[in-house]
């Protein structure tokens, strides 16, 4: 089963979406800040981190730089997820170090589409080697 870290201090939007990810087969770890994503992350080894990035304690920005830093973390595809939908945010995402970015309130299907995207890539750079 593909476990997803579900990184996400609002707990209205953390109870939604991972019970709608149960729901789709995924096993899900949940963080409420950026430091215990990291800590979570590095313990477990996800398949992919959801992070939002406007996290107490460290931001999503600051813990994907950590996560990306770390030879055992830097290979699990990082979601940036934040509700600044402003220009240039999702640049901002992808030079923290996130490999994709999407926008809250989150459209299900498409982060479904973004997360089976990375899983396959994933799959793919594992193969190759």
């Amino acid at each position: 089963m593909t476990r997803l870290l579900l990184v996400e201090d609002n707990e209205m939007n953390r109870d939604m979406l991972s019970r709608r990810l149960i729901r789709k087969g995924y096993e899900i770890l949940l963080a409420v800040d950026g430091g215990e994503a990291v800590d979570l992350a590095r313990s477990e080894l996800p398949d992919l981190i959801l992070m939002d990035m406007s996290l107490p304690v460290i931001d999503g920005w600051e813990a994907t730089r950590q996560l990306k830093a770390d030879e055992r973390t830097r290979l699990i595809p990082i979601i940036g997820l934040t509700a600044h939908a402003m220009a240039g945010d999702r640049e901002k995402c992808l030079a923290a170090g996130c490999n994709d970015y999407d926008t809250k309130p989150v459209d299900l299907a498409r982060l479904l589409d973004k997360i089976q995207t990375q899983l396959d890539q994933l799959g793919q750079a594992s193969d190759s080697r």
